[in-house]
């Protein structure tokens, strides 16, 4: 049988009684990418994909106009609980009950790679994106440990989204092109905390034993890491070895 990614595994995900503050969220990236390209003051927005909702809030908190859609309700039970200031809609990425051309961003981050065929979700998010607005999508990347890691616990069933796969920075250009959008930037980020301390943390919850989300054992050699690793997602190197990347597109139009 093909493994998929359904409604079933993120009902049961979310369903796991962990508080908000001890799942891992993504460093405000979204947020911080965002306003690195425009002030999102009374702009509407819609999170596709949303899950806890927490990017949504935080473009909230800037004065965007924050709309956060998923399909699964046991997400968005959760997302209820990242705090005010976003509609939460539960809806189908394929079939969004929006209007075509009302939201000057949508985005989604961990979202694309859970479709065999990404053409569907594209579409359908260029189609409610307004002329001259911006689709950000952000996905894991190719050439990273984390892709080996899940396409093993995906050959044995044991992955927890079923099913997943990752991009390269010009495959998901080229993607974004055969829609009619034109990419306007890319960024890349790396796991912090790294990819093995996370799973050995799992581990350990599993145990019955809770390890800091964040650990800081000698401060100095903690502010060198972030240094570095703030500069390696900045170089070139970047979007062609981080865990992540993200790519911004404009719809054509105003």
């Amino acid at each position: 049988m093909t493994a998929v990614s359904g409604k079933e595994h993120w009902n049961r995900f979310w369903s796991r009684p962990r508080k908000l503050d001890e799942i891992y969220d993504n460093d405000d990236r979204i947020r911080r990418e965002v306003i690195r390209r425009f002030r999102p003051d009374g702009v509407l927005t819609l999170e596709v994909g949303a899950a806890t909702a927490r990017d949504s809030a935080a473009l909230a908190e800037e004065g965007a106009v924050a709309v956060a859609m998923d399909y699964s309700p046991k997400a968005l039970a959760r997302a209820s609980e990242a705090g005010g200031g976003v509609l939460l809609v539960c809806g189908d990425g394929l079939a969004m009950p929006f209007r075509e051309g009302v939201f000057g961003l949508v985005f989604h981050q961990g979202v694309l790679e859970h479709f065999r065929d990404p053409a569907p979700l594209t579409r359908e998010c260029t189609r409610v994106l307004a002329p001259g607005g911006l689709l950000l999508v952000d996905v894991p990347q190719t050439f990273h440990p984390y892709t080996l890691l899940k396409k093993a616990l995906i050959a044995c069933g044991a992955w927890f989204a079923g099913w997943e796969t990752q991009f390269t920075v010009g495959g998901l250009r080229a993607h974004l092109r055969s829609h009619g959008l034109a990419p306007t930037g890319v960024y890349a980020r790396y796991f912090h905390p790294s990819l093995g301390y996370r799973l050995l943390r799992e581990v350990f919850l599993r145990l019955g034993v809770r390890l800091p989300m964040r650990p800081v054992l000698i401060p100095g050699i903690h502010r060198i890491r972030a240094s570095v690793r703030s500069a390696l997602e900045g170089s070139f190197m970047g979007p062609a070895t981080g865990a992540v990347i993200g790519v911004f597109a404009r719809k054509p139009g105003e």
